[in-house]
């Protein structure tokens, strides 16, 4: 099986323009491909997942991945799956972005002796000038071809901002940009994002002549991928100090039936055969599948002893209701009234809940428990002394912290 066979059976791939000179580049190692990452936060998170494994997968088979910093598109903000405008950051808050996903892409990118690339595309779209981008850029695209495209339909309703417009030019001249200083002639990008990578495309084949070798491809399920990113109670994000290792685990081992063994194709580096006989898989042995997806991908991300550590503590947890290695909440002298926590305060203490009335509703649907005990009243409260060997606290089924004091 070829490299770009196994990306199409891996589920990877939904459009490609040039298939068959796209088929030649990657199976040959011949391909400088980018994937670009806006710096919208500290962290990236498991939506971005799918993108980094595939930049691994490729570079595996000799070709040269660039990741692109959105220093500068990150000014405007992407209007892509959005119902309104992004919060402006500032450079400061862009610039300290990006030095985290710089830290964290090495887990996943080998960048040594030049074998992948990072650059941040403020380097040259900080520096455009207005008037040349009118002349030099403007006359390639269509207002009206641009008004049907997917990123801006979401945002024509509540008004789409001229800030905005100009997104998919400045992503389309990211990928000229790349192409004409670094040999970049493939960009991989989320379904979501087709319209801006072919205005990227198109205007490298519009500016060059038609010798000008530049591809698109997509990823099937790559806006899905930005979805499995939000849980609940915010983002299940790839730092450490934001997700745990073991709640990056157990998100992963919670995944639904349905999806567990597309996200094992797509997202971890087992052998297909392997995973195709888990596709008779039903019942008990689902869990099985699971176990493999969290362990896999935790310890792709955070290594193999926090791997092995999330996986114990998990099934320690299920099989007695306690487990040593799990998330812990510490409580501090401030953090009792009269020498007692209620359990609303504790919730949200515990990160469990992001709110009181939250935890109001958690404890009214009864799905609160304090070390295997149902909690009914949401007027409960515990003394100092409840916590001195540890309180296990449960939400749902599946959540869980062990409060210390």
């Amino acid at each position: 099986m070829t490299v770009y066979d196994e990306l199409v059976a891996r589920g990877l791939i939904a459009q490609v323009t040039d298939e068959d000179e796209i088929k030649e580049l990657i199976n040959n190692g011949k391909a400088t491909f980018y994937i670009g990452f806006d710096p919208t936060a500290d962290s990236l998170h498991v939506g971005h997942f799918m993108a980094l494994c595939l930049m691994k997968r490729l570079q595996m088979a000799g070709n040269r991945p660039i990741a692109l910093i959105g220093g500068g598109t990150g000014m405007i903000g992407d209007p892509s799956g959005r119902t309104d405008m992004r919060q402006m950051m500032t450079p400061e808050m862009i610039q300290h972005n990006c030095d985290c996903f710089k830290e964290q892409m090495g887990k996943f990118i080998d960048f040594s002796e030049g074998k992948a690339l990072m650059v941040n595309n403020a380097d040259w779209l900080m520096d455009l000038n207005y008037i040349e981008v009118l002349r030099e850029v403007g006359p390639h695209f269509s207002v009206n071809r641009m008004l049907t495209a997917e990123c801006y339909k979401q945002r024509m309703e509540k008004g789409l901002s001229f800030l905005e417009f100009n997104y998919m030019i400045m992503q389309s001249y990211d990928f000229y940009a790349l192409f004409q200083k670094y040999g970049c002639n493939m960009q991989f990008g989320g379904d979501d994002q087709w319209s801006n990578m072919l205005g990227g495309t198109e205007l490298i084949r519009r500016k060059l002549g038609k010798d000008a070798y530049a591809m698109t491809i997509t990823l099937l399920l790559n806006s899905e991928g930005k979805k499995m990113g939000k849980t609940q109670s915010g983002a299940v994000w790839l730092d450490p100090n934001k997700t745990s290792p073991f709640d990056f685990y157990q998100y992963w081992r919670n995944v639904a039936d349905a999806d567990v063994l597309n996200c094992i194709r797509m997202l971890t580096f087992l052998p297909l055969e392997e995973i195709d006989e888990m596709d008779s898989w039903e019942g008990a042995q689902l869990n099985k599948a699971k176990e493999i997806l969290a362990y896999e991908l935790t310890k792709l991300v955070h290594g193999e002893q926090e791997a092995a550590k999330a996986q114990d503590a998990a099934r320690a947890l299920f099989s007695s209701g306690n487990a040593a290695d799990m998330p812990s909440v510490s409580l501090a002298e401030e953090d009792f009234t009269d020498g007692s926590i209620d359990i609303l305060s504790l919730l949200v203490k515990s990160g469990l809940t992001p709110s009181r009335s939250e935890a109001r509703r958690a404890v009214e649907q009864g799905g609160v428990s304090a070390d295997g005990e149902k909690v009914t009243d949401i007027k409960a409260a515990y003394s100092a002394e409840a916590f001195a060997n540890g309180m296990v606290l449960k939400k749902g089924k599946k959540n869980f912290r062990k409060i210390l004091r």
